[in-house]
């Protein structure tokens, strides 16, 4: 293993880290508004009716569920869009 390559290694794990503080700020917030999404009512007309129909405990697990399932495209949407802004941002 060369000199470069130990570089090459360090930096990698360097820039790993500081971009892992970077978004730990943005993880924190995103975890605080799962855990207080509980009260949040993620129905459409249709789930709605079917969750009448369920029941009061089951229509809160649907509405679990609804908010888990849209976690992942929104942080994903959300990633890109930040890349998106601060690859433009930096630019002009």
């Amino acid at each position: 293993m060369g000199r470069g390559s130990c570089f090459r290694a360090f930096h990698s794990y360097l820039c790993a880290t500081l971009i892992m503080k970077k978004f730990r700020p943005i993880f924190l917030i995103l975890f605080a508004l799962v855990l207080s999404a509980s009260e949040t009512h993620a129905q459409c007309s249709i789930c709605t009716r079917t969750a009448a129909q369920l029941g009061e405990k089951p229509a809160r697990g649907l509405n679990g569920g609804i908010i888990y399932l849209a976690i992942a495209p929104l942080a994903i949407i959300g990633f890109v869009g930040y890349r998106w802004w601060r690859r433009n941002g930096d630019a002009g």
